[in-house]
């Protein structure tokens, strides 16, 4: 079951160049307050809304129905070069790891990441976002082959440390919309939303949004100890082998979930 985030007896449509690919983004640089952002966009009815606070879009898509709930959906969280990432683990965030990172992560959950060693930012850290609000369908033996990309990029982390708000809507591309243009491997298109445009609005008017990323909302008062409500209550995920599954007819099972 296929959810988009419009009424069906509405439809919206948007200038701009529609990227190539079959998982692409939508950013928006927030210099202000994200409340701003929901008065501004009222041009059609929408279920959801980029600014709502995190958890809310995914908690809400799961009492839409389909076969959601408990399924782990196989990410994998991209930062530069020498970056190291964290997830969340029991109110507390794992040891650093050089990314790629590889993880199943439950649909409607936010799950708190640290980034740390960011390339000439020595000493600064970003704890950024990530909200699963759909899933790829995929064949069932494949799932690991096909996650969802969640980039950090150089970029982006640097707006967060300067105060900036970040949102990346990831989303699956119409495929009857998309450009007939080759993706180059390893890469991500992206499309920059305009002032005033809801880019949870833009991403469902191009494909299907599947992720949230957003960057430079809060900070812990103690990184070493952030506390549970700073980590969204620490919910479980799947870590899988950083290498890429080759492609085959199995896959290697993954690790146990972390509580």
């Amino acid at each position: 079951m296929v959810h988009k985030l419009r009424c069906q007896a509405t439809e919206k449509r948007l200038d701009g160049r529609r990227v190539a690919g079959n998982i692409a983004t939508v950013v928006f640089i927030l210099l202000g307050m994200a409340a701003t952002l929901s008065a501004q966009q009222r041009e059609v009815h929408y279920l959801h809304q980029g600014a709502m606070p995190p958890g809310a879009i995914g908690s809400r898509q799961l009492q839409r129905g389909g076969p959601l709930v408990g399924f782990f959906q196989p990410v994998e969280i991209k930062a530069p070069p020498g970056a190291l990432v964290s997830l969340a683990v029991a109110g507390n965030f794992e040891p650093p790891r050089k990314a790629p990172i590889r993880a199943g992560l439950l649909i409607g959950q936010v799950y708190r990441l640290r980034v740390m060693d960011i390339p000439l930012r020595a000493g600064l850290e970003v704890f950024p976002t990530v909200e699963i609000i759909d899933r790829l369908y995929t064949p069932r033996d494949q799932q690991r082959r096909f996650a969802i990309p969640i980039e950090l990029t150089e970029e982006d982390l640097k707006l967060a440390m300067d105060g900036k708000f970040v949102t990346r809507v990831i989303y699956l591309e119409d495929v009857d919309a998309a450009l007939p243009v080759a993706q180059k491997p390893g890469s991500m298109d992206w499309f920059e939303a305009g002032v005033g445009q809801d880019p949870l609005a833009v991403a469902d008017a191009m494909g299907r949004p599947v992720a949230i990323l957003r960057l430079g909302a809060r900070l812990p008062d103690d990184a070493e100890n952030p506390g549970q409500a700073f980590l969204y209550n620490s919910p479980p995920f799947v870590k899988y082998a950083s290498r890429p599954v080759a492609a085959g007819p199995k896959e290697m099972p993954p690790e146990e979930p972390q509580p």
